[in-house]
């Protein structure tokens, strides 16, 4: 049973610190494998110059696998990040960020998936994560 965009966004406000919450994440759709978040754009997350902080988009990345694995299972199950890789391809400058996760397998006990973040259609950012299931 895969879990509506709603009950994506009782995962985030139910099972997430509140700096997290603080990103404005909203989950927009999920599917059997997947999940996209919008992550609004706030001056209070860019950097220097203006741009989004890689830290914001790593932090967006790694929260939507974790609605895709929830959305894979059919429920919010206690999770933990391995390994996350990020590549940042162009800044993000005052415009919502769409971060897409897709897992590419689901185990018993991990779960590996790949995120991208689009800026205006563009990709702006890359992502690889991998998670321990613990529940």
């Amino acid at each position: 049973m895969t879990l509506s965009a709603a009950d994506g966004n009782a995962i985030l406000k139910e099972n997430f610190a509140p700096w997290v919450q603080d990103l404005g994440l909203v989950v927009e759709e999920t599917g059997e494998l997947s999940a996209v978040l919008r992550l609004p754009w706030s001056a209070r997350l860019a950097r220097e110059g203006g741009a989004l902080s890689g830290q914001a988009l790593m932090a967006a990345a790694d929260t939507a696998t974790v609605i895709a694995v929830s959305a894979a299972r059919g429920e919010f199950v206690p999770m933990t990040t391995v390994q996350q890789s990020s590549t940042f391809q162009r800044p993000v400058v005052d415009t919502d960020v769409l971060v897409a996760a897709r897992l590419t397998k689901l185990g018993r006990t991990l779960a590996f998936a790949e995120i991208t973040m689009t800026a205006n259609g563009a990709v702006a950012a890359h992502a690889t994560t991998v998670y321990a299931l613990l529940g």
